[in-house]
């Protein structure tokens, strides 16, 4: 009983590092993306730059959904979308790009 509690306990410390590990990506490189880029028919920060329609939620909206995740923007990033230009963001752009949505949650 002693070894298998033991090797539980073992077992949980070992997957630990791997939880606490940093999310990839610069928030400042997101937001100069989000500018140059998204700016044009997205609200890319409260009270900032960029249009705020209907066709095109504000960012800060976007990070306040439940099921906003790292990994459901990097797939939506990934995917064409017909009413969105095909920027073709290279992984670390992606990362840069979610990692400064995130930032946005309050």
């Amino acid at each position: 009983m002693r070894v298998a509690t033991g090797l539980v306990l073992l077992g949980l410390g070992a997957a630990t590092p791997a939880l606490a590990q940093p999310e990839p990506g610069d928030v400042r490189a997101g937001q100069r993306l989000a500018t140059t880029w998204c700016a044009n028919c997205h609200q890319i920060a409260v009270g900032g730059p960029g249009s705020a329609n209907d066709a095109a939620p504000p960012f800060p909206a976007v990070a306040q959904m439940v099921s906003t995740t790292s990994m459901s923007l990097r797939v939506f990033l990934q995917s064409p979308h017909g009413n969105m230009p095909d920027y073709r963001l290279s992984r670390e752009q992606i990362d840069d790009v979610v990692a400064y949505i995130l930032s946005l949650r309050r």
